[in-house]
């Protein structure tokens, strides 16, 4: 018995060291940390998907030369075809859903989308050379109103999110053939009675703003003298250096510089905080972003072909892209600041004796119609 009591004691060491105990540990995370992650996106309601994919072959076998012919007749007989200047026309009542009213500084409009044409030289009265941007405004028509009661552009997670008093009016460009697009993307279009565009924007409106959907825009929308914000796509630079990309000046290029020429330097803080700031100017890619250019005048309008002539190189992108107008939204450079009230809620001729002059000039823009030296007779 006094022996077995040993073997037990002389257990009890052994008992304590196979009890199983818990640990925890953490596995560092050594995956790419991102100060501001990828924004979600987040497609409108009202947004189908565009396009299709059609194996060119298969599509060109189904199809017989009598096929193509009765689709291209019943295109045509649907949707009339569109003018250079005006665009296509629609067969609904060009009425506001809301009766019009005289325009007020705290009203919203619609704006409109225009295709970049190009940079030409013009001269002011002055004789002062100047380079302005050529935009078309390129068949623009409403498609669809929703008022700010129906209107929730994204989800907050404000607990009382702001009312908001604005509706949305989406407008479409450059109609298309329907046989480019799906079934779904067609159907947005049958309220406004029009061919299915290329491109879709919204714009943010007041009530008293609101048009009918088949609502034509034109570039007498706008007034010459006024002032516009330009949002577009840059051009897809792809990955560039800091030269490129911010303007770097470089190192030397002698005197024993060592394949550092076009490096940025030091980017390092020092001290305490032994890091890269947010912030710092480092090569990447550059472009394909959207940029918005404020405060653009607009000195010249051809009313026949919906040209419309901004000063300066006045917008990002690349020439043939599609960019948005828009009344600016500084307020030094407003309707209410230079008294100059627009057409509200756009211009639309009241009755057909009204003609416009083909050509509109701001008052200091030289007219190219006009003699440029008059010389005096001598007696």
């Amino acid at each position: 018995m006094t022996t077995l009591l040993k073997v037990c004691n002389g257990l009890q060491p052994l008992k304590g060291f196979l009890q199983p105990t818990l640990e925890t540990f953490t596995l560092p995370n050594r995956g790419k940390k991102l100060l501001n992650p990828y924004p979600r996106k987040k497609f409108p309601p009202w947004f189908v998907k565009q396009t299709r994919v059609v194996c060119k072959d298969q599509h060109e076998e189904d199809l017989t030369k009598e096929n193509k012919e009765f689709i291209r007749t019943v295109i045509r007989d649907k949707y009339p075809l569109p003018d250079i200047g005006f665009g296509s026309a629609s067969p609904l009542k060009l009425e506001t859903i809301e009766p019009v009213t005289e325009w007020k500084p705290h009203y919203q409009r619609v704006g409109v989308i225009a295709r970049k044409i190009g940079i030409v030289p013009m001269w002011m009265k002055d004789g002062k050379k100047v380079l302005t941007t050529m935009f078309q405004v390129a068949d623009n028509h409403v498609i669809k109103y929703i008022p700010p009661e129906e209107y929730k552009p994204m989800i907050t997670q404000k607990k009382n999110p702001l009312t908001r008093n604005t509706g949305c009016l989406i407008v479409g460009a450059d109609s298309c053939d329907p046989q480019l697009f799906t079934k779904e993307y067609c159907g947005l279009f049958n309220e406004a009675g029009v061919m299915p565009k290329r491109l879709l924007a919204r714009f943010h409106v007041s009530p008293e703003g609101a048009l009918q959907p088949g609502t034509p825009l034109f570039a007498t929308h706008y007034k010459v003298g006024q002032y516009i914000d330009i949002r577009g796509k840059t051009i897809d630079r792809g990955f560039q250096g800091v030269m490129k990309r911010w303007g770097f000046h470089g190192m030397p290029a002698s005197h024993g510089v060592t394949k550092t020429h076009r490096r940025p330097g030091n980017i390092g803080s020092g001290g305490n905080k032994a890091r890269v700031m947010p912030g710092t100017k480092l090569p990447g890619h550059m472009g394909n972003r959207y940029r918005i250019v404020k405060a653009q005048r607009i000195i010249r309008i051809n009313t026949r072909y919906n040209v419309i002539w901004v000063l300066g190189q006045a917008s990002a992108g690349e020439t043939n892209s599609l960019v948005q107008f828009y009344d600016t939204f500084l307020p030094l450079k407003s309707c209410k600041t230079l008294n100059s009230p627009p057409h509200f809620p756009t211009y639309i001729p009241r009755n057909e004796d009204e003609v416009l002059p083909e050509e509109l000039f701001v008052d200091d823009l030289h007219n190219f119609n006009d003699p440029t030296i008059m010389y005096e007779v001598e007696e």
